[in-house]
């Protein structure tokens, strides 16, 4: 065995316990052998010692010598598909990563290293692998083999974070062929086999399941046998191997199976069945309701007793039995549940411990907190700006002075998309056409008298970025005009990210004109008729063309007017918010011409130098050093466009090294770019540069950028010193750039500053821990002529202390002016005035805010470290965005992040902003490689940030909105994001992690019975005590009225038998039954003669054949219709007990039959009356593949019976005797039997009698399920009793005829109609858009004066309320819809009748709710939750509220228990076990104090009674009861009481697609299941929405976020979820989920 080699005495004493405890588990047979022997492998592996483990006696191909791999070569296609993406690594490919910074790469490969140690399987989501497309790049994804548990494979466990091995999956080729032939496959059981399994036939005996799935999938996942290197890898990891001991061996399927048996002491038996199968009814329709037990319990379960996390169903003979619980989906819970179980926060003592132990967190009031403790800070002043004798008056002399003396000079070269000169603009060209158009847009865009433009308005500037010619011709000949530019992009498509945003900045310019290029106005996106497309939010354009071929040459008289700079507006710059607003910044005359001067002198700029410029030149640096300081200084400027770039990376290069440029103007990533091509490249010299700015030297990933571009390049002539980084923002322009340095000085030195401290907005230099450290450059020294300060970002500007990080405001003649046309966004942003300490101002001048976070350092350098924009405040503590994206890019995702997009937001969920990454996820990218990804960057962001991250999604490459440059449009992500239309392709959602603000848990007070009990039971005195009573009974008919309305003495006639032999006598052709079938045709009646007989008919074969005794039970097996109602009096004609149970369906007898078995077997029933075709039903093939077909009790068909009599008609010796049992299946799948005796029958209908006033010469319409409760009562028993008509309506002929109900009461001109939810829910959707058509055929409802919904729950006001305004142009009568409540121990609690008062509704505040308590609110309080009353309740019923804890009465309008007293509450359950003691609680049970004789029966539902305004018909205040929801459904989460109802009602409004949603929870998981409407590519979108939604509105953290398809959802035959079957289902794999989140 595995003990070779190892001395066991020397073994750690927890190895020898866990040993010793594993032999004791094989000696009392808790563990098999096989696991006994896996699991003692698994401890010792890290003790053996031996070389490294040879592959296994697999037939093994050697492993290819792959960059990134020790795994076996899963499949031949995906070998081909390595050494193609080894090709193409080569090649330049690894571009894909932007910017990399290696100290970060250094720090996270730390900190992963770190959490490998303390590692934590995180559970993989479970997707389906059918239609899933990734929308633009047509690869779908793999399909997912592994469930990421605790034993991924070794080879994954030991590679390095920078090289996560390819998936051991299939490749997509194979995967796509395969998933082309069987569309949509089932997540059964099958994908749980873990990546050690050979496949069959390799050499290896396959394991046998230990039990088989409900279905089969199409395909088995591939796997190959997984083995160690044998030669050490060619890419070694980069942080130390770690021991060997977290290394398990892998473990087989089967092994595993058999471990997690043993763990979870789940014996697995031969025969267990799975649960009937609710989920194989064929979508989207939601195909037969069916009513299911899932735990064959087959009597009431005493309240609150806990249901285990095994599965109970009942197999053929009703006997109970376990079913395993489906390994993946509990194996990932579980492992949900452990990562869960890390601690959260160490107390404060453990932070600051001795040894450099990582901090974790930072807690929220932490004393130690790091202040500010430097003096408050002085303001900077730049060097004074120099006066220089030749310096022009305006921008525009300066042009014209080099138009006419320097004509021939160069001023612009453009490149052409492969990066050769396209055309050279010198400055006599630039002048004369700047004149040119100047002299156009003044004189000939209007009639003569009417010119369109005069000086001063503005103008916006289309241009595309490959044409930098005319953009500077537009420019300077608006200047010219003194007209105002305002240059934005190219509108490419309606869909552009922001375009209305920039329509808003059109419009807050009052820009009215465009001027553009032929070339770009003719593509422009068009209408049909030619036009240029309005854009959304844009105002009107007028377009006018700039080509020189259109434009008009000047008199000779005319002359551009040249002022001297003065403060208007020369351009306009345009700025996108942190929100997605686009404004404008105005800059005056004299600020453009300032800035030229201060960059010029900053700069050391010399006349006929040339530069090189990669930026965007229509604004900011491109705008400022390349098109507007150039004209000043005659440079020579290069513009090399974002297309060049991305086709060859090294273009910029080329041009300095080509034209000796002295200035190159870049960004960072251009320099990532340039290094990372440079290998094509020998002969490059950029020795002639003198300054090479660099425009986001203030991003955290910059310093390494521009160390590893030096690093390259500084053997092709780069000088050190030339680097120039610099802070700019649209409001103050050029805030600091650091001067060209002199060759040969030493280079300013870094600031390696902690995250903690930054977090907290404090300096401190990181001194213990590098890993957490960031590392900022300088931008040099604050322009010439400036002043600035540091302020505090927030609240008013009160000056930072010279430790301190704050916003940086600079007041300065070379800055923005303001945001044109929004005076009030100018006044708090270019006028600030700072103030010190105590809040007074420090003087008059007004600063502008940059937007810029920083500190000044030593010598005055400025030093930045974010923007305001990319500030997330989580916690009270600032995160800066770039610095989370330089951390998430240096957890290599070269395999899974295309060309690093990500981006990184806040969104606000629960009273705190949360972190949100979104990534753009490779085409090639495996699942399993992106989860990996995610799962490290989580992991890094905490350790590195310690902050967690909320949200961690991935999208399909290059669907993600973009910026007109090719970055991500962050606001319009973050929008997509919470409206749902993100579409991710991966999903991982961490709120248990991060969302640390949740209310602490309720703590309930343990309750005595006793004297305190009053008060507990909220008793205080002069409240009224919460009961409620219908009328009496007995007293109110009296003998006239009998005669008068031919009522038969209800004395005489204890029994309904007897009822229908004196109907039958008395007025034999009275029609009490008709019944309709879907065309409205009436196809049965049955008068009263008509239903005697029939009944007499069965009666008498009963006792013939079925030769049953008295007292006997008999199954009614039978469609809803007439033979039911005869059967059943035909049963009590024989004496016998009849018990109604709904028919399988025939199209779904695998899921419908065993409930049909359970419910005979458990009623003993002696015999079955049925029809013909069920018979043949029960006895088909089919029906023998899910139950035993031999072992029916004897059926009996009552077709075509013989026209017999029975020898005589049974009439019990007592009332108290049994009339007929009712079964049904709970919400909470619970199958229960109830004796009703005839004494209650007649109660019942007595009191149905006197609320809804029935009597003979009354019709009423019923479209109810006619087996169990009140639907059943008013089916069969109502119209015998009381002698109305009743029109029979099955429901499922709505199915075919959806308006067939609606259509009877109005051709029958019924008063009263009874219908269930589901049947109102199947009108108001099918019908809500025919009304109209309705009405055109004669629909009328004016004559309905009660519409009552049967059912056993809160009543649905929104569906009410939906189908009342429906239908209302139908003249429904708006307060004809009502409800009635029954239960359980009682069928028929309330029932709106007749008379009295109308429903009424209130509203309660749901915080309350779930502290039991009832606190009523105005309409449209925040959190409130509308109830309506469940109708009247019935005469001789009597209501009390109780605390079910103490069981003691409760106060008026208090949350309790509804107990009911009346003649017609049922006898008890009728159970095979004779539990008395739940017999007595739930039907005979007293009051612990205040009224101790009166025998109650539990509803085991909440709610409460309030006394209204209203007076019923005596005149008395009219109590209404309130019914909450059922006891047995309510969730118990963090102390607090949950109904899962309202949960439901805020998931299914957090997006369009949500059909519908049900929760429950397991082990103290919330699962929220929700069905999707829309396409499956909403399936993610939904992921994060459901989180949100139910933090915010519940304050609960949701585990697990099922998505399946419509109709998945199982729902009764009364329109009830019955959420228990759907866990057992989800947790027996039998979904066919589209996808899983399991929420971290």
């Amino acid at each position: 065995m595995a003990d070779r080699g190892v001395d066991l005495s020397a073994l750690p004493k927890e190895v020898r316990d866990q040993l010793a405890e594993l032999d004791l588990e094989l000696s009392e047979g808790d563990i098999t052998q096989k696991g006994y022997e896996k699991k003692r492998t698994k401890l010792l592996a890290p003790y053996i010692i031996q070389a490294p483990a040879p592959p296994p006696q697999n037939d093994v191909r050697p492993p290819a010598p792959s960059s990134s791999s020790h795994a076996a070569p899963p499949s031949s296609s995906s070998r081909y598909r390595e050494r193609r993406s080894r090709r193409t690594h080569r090649s330049g490919g690894t571009r894909d990563d932007r910017y990399r910074s290696d100290i970060h790469t250094e720090a996270v490969q730390a900190a992963l290293a770190k959490h490998k140690q303390e590692k934590m399987a995180l559970p993989m989501p479970t997707k389906r692998r059918s239609t899933y497309v990734q929308s633009p790049i047509n690869t779908r994804t793999p399909p997912d083999s592994s469930s990421g548990s605790e034993d991924e494979s070794s080879a994954r466990r030991q590679s390095s974070v920078a090289a996560p091995p390819p998936s051991h999956l299939q490749s997509p080729e194979t995967w796509a062929n395969r998933s082309a032939q069987g569309s949509s496959t089932s997540s059964s059981a099958s994908s749980t086999l873990s990546h050690g399994e050979a496949k069959p036939g390799q050499g290896q005996p396959q394991p046998q399941p230990q039990y088989k799935p409900q279905y089969q999938p199409l395909y088995q996942p591939h796997h190959q046998p997984q083995y160690q290197p044998q030669h050490p890898p060619q890419n070694p990891p980069q942080h130390p191997p770690q021991h060997p001991n977290q290394h398990p061996p892998q473990q087989s399927r089967a092994a595993a199976v058999t471990d997690m048996l043993a763990q979870s002491r789940i014996a697995p038996s031969e025969n267990s069945a799975p649960p009937p199968d609710v989920t194989a009814v064929a979508p989207p329709s939601r195909g037969p309701r069916v009513d299911l037990p899932s735990n064959a319990v087959v009597r009431g379960m005493s309240r609150g007793q806990s249901r285990s996390s095994m599965m109970e169903t009942a197999d053929a003979r009703g006997n109970l039995q376990r079913v395993p619980v489906n390994s993946r989906v509990s194996t990932k819970i579980q492992q949900l549940l452990n990562t869960l179980k890390r601690p959260k926060r160490p107390p404060l003592s453990e932070f600051f411990t001795d040894d450099s132990e990582e901090i974790v967190e930072v807690p929220e009031p932490d004393p130690n907190t790091p202040k500010p403790e430097g003096r408050q800070i002085i303001p900077v002043k730049g060097e004074p700006l120099g006066v220089v004798s030749n310096w022009p008056p305006a921008l525009q002399a300066a042009l014209a002075r080099w138009g006419a003396t320097q004509g021939k000079s160069p001023a612009l070269t453009a490149l052409d998309i492969t990066g050769k000169p396209l055309y050279t603009l010198t400055y006599g060209k630039l002048w004369s056409r700047s004149v040119k158009l100047a002299y156009t847009l003044l004189n000939k865009l209007g009639t003569k008298n009417e010119q369109i433009l005069k000086p001063g308005d503005r103008v916006a500037l289309v241009y595309p970025n490959s044409d930098p010619g005319m953009f500077w011709v537009a420019f300077y000949g608006c200047l010219l005009a003194e007209v105002i530019p305002v240059p934005i992009e190219v509108p490419l498509s309606r869909k552009d990210a922001g375009i209305s945003q920039v329509g808003f900045l059109l419009g807050s310019c009052g820009v009215g004109l465009a001027l553009t290029s032929e070339i770009c106005l003719k593509g422009l996106p068009k209408t049909p008729t030619g036009e240029i497309m309005q854009y959304k939010g844009w105002p009107r354009l007028k377009w006018v063309i700039t080509d020189s071929k259109y434009l008009t040459k000047p008199s000779k008289d005319w002359q551009p007017h040249i002022p001297t700079a003065n403060t208007d507006p020369a351009y306009i710059e345009y700025k996108a918010s942190k929100e997605g607003t686009v404004v404008g910044v105005a800059v005056s005359k004299v600020a453009m011409l300032t800035h030229c001067q201060a960059l010029t002198q900053a700069c050391n700029y010399c006349e006929g130098e040339t530069l090189v410029n990669v930026l965007d030149f229509k604004k900011e640096m491109g705008l400022w050093h390349g098109v507007l300081t150039a004209v000043m200084n005659r440079i020579h400027t290069i513009s090399v466009p974002y297309a060049v770039m991305k086709a060859c990376p090294l273009s910029w290069v080329q041009r300095v090294h080509i034209h000796k440029a002295r200035v190159a103007l870049v960004k960072c990533r251009d320099l990532h770019w340039a290094m990372m091509a440079h290998r094509d490249q020998r002969d490059t010299s950029l020795a002639s540069l003198r300054m090479l700015i660099v425009a986001d030297g203030a991003n955290p990933w910059s310093v390494s950028s521009c160390d590893a571009f030096l690093n390259v390049f500084q053997s092709h002539g780069l000088k050190p010193e030339v680097i120039c980084p610099c802070a700019t923002s649209p409001e103050a322009m050029t805030v600091a750039i650091r001067r060209p340095g002199v060759p040969g000085a030493p280079l300013p030195a870094r600031a390696i500053l902690s995250m903690g401290g930054l977090s907290h907005g404090v300096i401190r230099v990181n001194t213990e821990d590098k890993n957490s450290a960031l590392t900022v450059q300088d931008v040099g020294h604050v322009m010439p002529g400036a002043l600035m300060c540091i302020v505090r970002p927030d609240g008013p500007p009160q000056l930072c202390k010279t430790d301190e990080i704050g916003e940086i405001i600079i007041n300065s003649r070379a800055g923005g002016t303001m945001y044109y046309g929004l005076p009030g966004l100018t006044k708090n942003t270019f006028e600030v005035i700072p103030v010190n300490a105590n809040g007074v101002p420090i003087g008059e001048i007004p600063f502008v805010r940059s937007g810029l976070l920083g500190f000044v350092g030593p010598g005055s350098l400025i030093f930045v470290v974010g923007k305001i924009e990319g500030l997330l405040m989580v916690s009270g503590r600032r995160h800066n965005a770039d610095d989370l994206v330089a951390t998430a890019l240096a957890v290599e995702p070269v395999k899974t992040v295309y060309r690093g997009r990500i981006a990184v937001f806040s969104v606000t969920v629960f009273y705190d902003e949360r972190v949100v990454i979104v990534a753009e996820q490779r085409p090639d990218a495996s699942e399993e490689d992106s989860f990996q990804w995610m799962s490290r960057v989580l992991q890094a962001i905490d350790s590195i940030h310690q902050v967690g991250l909320y949200c961690l999604a991935l999208v399909p490459a290059n669907t993600l909105p973009k910026t007109p440059l090719g970055g991500i449009h962050i606001s319009d992500t973050k929008q997509f994001f919470l409206d749902g239309s993100l579409h991710p392709c991966n999903i991982l959602m961490c709120p248990h992690t991060c969302v640390t603000n949740l209310p602490k848990p309720r703590q309930k007070q343990p309750v005595g019975v006793g004297p305190a009990s009053v008060m507990v039971g909220n008793l205080v005195a002069g409240k009224r005590i919460a009961q409620a009573a219908g009328r009496d009974l007995g007293m109110i008919e009296d003998q006239d009225l009998v005669r008068k309305l031919c009522m038969w003495p209800t004395v005489m006639h204890q029994y309904l038998t007897e009822a229908l032999q004196w109907r039958a006598q008395t007025d034999p052709d009275h029609v009490l039954y008709v019944l309709l079938n879907a065309k409205g045709v009436t196809v049965g009646t049955a008068t009263c003669v008509q239903l005697h007989k029939r009944a007499e008919k069965i009666a008498a074969a009963l006792m013939e054949k079925g030769s049953i005794n008295t007292g006997e039970n008999v199954v009614l097996l039978y469609p809803p219709g007439i033979d039911l109602i005869a059967a059943f009096y035909g049963c009590l004609y024989a004496g016998c007990v009849p018990v109604n149970v709904r028919p399988p369906h025939p199209q779904n007898l695998a899921a419908t039959l065993p409930t049909v078995r359970m419910i005979i077997d458990v009623s003993k029933a002696a015999c079955i009356l049925t029809t013909q075709n069920l018979m043949r039903t029960l006895r088909s093939k089919e029906a023998a593949a899910s139950v035993n077909i031999k072992t029916w009790p004897t059926i009996i068909d009552t077709d075509d019976l013989p026209r017999r009599r029975p020898p005589q008609i049974y009439k019990p010796p007592t009332a108290e005797m049994i009339a007929y049992l009712d079964f049904s299946v709970s919400t909470t799948g619970m199958l229960t039997g109830v004796k009703i005796s005839h004494a209650a029958v007649s109660a019942l209908c007595r009191s149905i009698k006197l609320q809804c006033e029935l009597y003979s010469s009354r019709q009423i319409a019923i479209c109810l399920d006619p087996y169990c409760g009140l639907g059943f009562v008013l089916w069969c028993l109502a119209s015998v009793y009381s002698g109305h008509q009743s029109i029979l309506i099955p429901p499922f002929e709505l199915e075919s005829c959806l308006s067939l109900w609606l259509s009877t009461l109005s051709q029958y001109r019924i008063r009263d109609t009874f219908c269930s939810y589901s049947v109102m829910e199947l009108c108001t959707k099918g019908l809500g858009t025919q009304t109209e058509l309705l009405k055109a055929r004669g629909v009328n409802l004016s004559c309905v004066r009660s519409c009552v919904v049967i059912a056993e729950e809160r009543p649905r006001l929104a569906l009410s309320h939906s189908f009342s305004k429906l239908f209302k142009d139908l003249g429904l009568s708006s307060r004809a819809v009502s409800t009635a409540f029954g239960s359980r121990v009682n069928l028929a609690v309330c029932l709106q009748g007749t008379t009295g008062p109308d429903p009424c509704t209130v509203y309660v505040d749901m915080k309350s709710l779930r502290h039991d308590r009832v606190r009523l609110v105005e309409r449209g309080a925040p959190q409130s939750l509308p109830l309506m009353e469940s109708g009247k309740i019935l005469p001789g019923v009597r209501v009390i509220i109780v605390n079910p804890e103490t069981r003691g009465p409760l106060g008026d309008s208090h949350l309790g228990e509804i107990w009911v007293n009346s003649p017609h509450n049922a006898s008890g359950y009728y159970t095979i076990y004779g539990e008395e003691s739940l017999q007595a609680d739930h039907f005979n049970t007293k009051l612990s104090f205040g009224d101790p004789q009166t025998l109650w029966a539990r509803t085991g539902y909440l709610g409460f009674v309030k006394r209204t305004e209203l007076l019923d018909a005596s005149g008395d205040r009219h109590d209404a009861l309130f019914v909450v929801g059922s006891l047995d459904e309510t969730l118990e989460l963090r102390g607090l009481r949950y109904h899962p109802t309202d949960i439901e009602t805020s998931v299914s409004r957090a997006h369009r697609s949500i059909a519908e949603s049900a929760v429950f929870t397991w082990t103290n998981l919330l699962v929220v299941v929700s069905e999707l409407c829309g396409s499956e590519q909403d399936a993610l979108d939904l992921v994060p929405l459901i989180t949100n939604v139910v933090l915010e509105e519940h304050h609960l953290i949701v585990g697990v976020v099922v998505i399946v398809d419509p109709g998945v959802i199982p729902i009764n035959s009364r329109g009830e979820k019955q959420r228990m079957h759907l866990r057992d289902s989800f947790l027996a794999d039998q979904l066919d989920p589209i996808y899983v989140a399991y929420n971290m």
